[in-house]
């Protein structure tokens, strides 16, 4: 799991958040996807990928393992999921899960499903945004590893990438893979989420307290968005 130094996270949600809070934001999400993982019953071990100085106690605190990005010798996002890709499946046989680390809503049943699906169709599983554009989840073993192209339409590329290498690929579709956080309508499709009825730091962050009520209001001053996280029609 990458993670991006957690003092420069969620930039643009600069016009909602503080600083301090965009950072407060990241690190619960991390969390939650952490507490996610390690406890999976099919999930061997976790690894994070990060250059963020407190990353390591953060891993260590969940009995991840955490290998800094400047170690492996290459950068950007790609090629440096590629080089910690290889390294994993060479140690390991079982298959891969590659995911972000902003999806507050995952829960234990989307890991299963990723896996269910990947032993289903023995090749690529590539879980998509909610635009089903992006990719918020890869899983493959060594046979199947993609070349991975994160950034603008991903979850087509990723797709099309796979098909080109004569690689079965099919695309998972979950409220729990599709949410993630970037932008001030996934903010408030978290908080209409959340609902009363999801647990965990991301939850403890944002519901029923300050800062989830002074989001609120600020999303509902934006001009096309309520707060219930919906898109305006005019």
């Amino acid at each position: 799991m990458p993670l991006k130094d957690l003092v420069q996270a969620k930039t643009r949600l600069a016009g909602l958040l503080s600083p301090s809070e965009r950072r407060a934001l990241a690190q619960a999400m991390l969390e939650d996807v952490l507490a996610v993982l390690t406890t999976h019953p099919h999930i061997a071990g976790v690894t994070l990928l990060s250059d963020d100085p407190c990353a390591h106690l953060l891993a260590d605190s969940y009995g991840a393992t955490h290998w800094r990005e400047s170690t492996l010798g290459c950068s950007g996002l790609n090629a440096v999921l590629a080089c910690a890709s290889r390294r994993l499946l060479a140690e390991h046989a079982q298959p891969l899960l590659v995911l972000h680390a902003d999806l507050p809503l995952l829960n234990a049943g989307d890991i299963t499903a990723a896996l269910a699906a990947r032993a289903a169709c023995g090749g690529l599983v590539v879980g998509c945004d909610r635009h089903a554009t992006g990719t918020n989840l890869l899983c493959f073993d060594a046979a199947s590893m993609p070349s991975f192209c994160f950034g603008v339409d991903s979850c087509a590329r990723h797709i099309a990438a796979a098909q080109a290498e004569g690689i079965v690929a099919r695309v998972l579709q979950r409220p729990g893979i599709g949410l993630d956080v970037d932008e001030a309508q996934d903010l408030a499709l978290l908080l209409a989420r959340l609902g009363g009825v999801a647990s965990g730091r991301t939850a403890a962050l944002l519901e029923g307290r300050v800062l989830g009520a002074r989001i609120g209001v600020a999303l509902a001053s934006l001009a096309g968005y309520d707060t219930a996280g919906n898109e305006e029609v005019s």
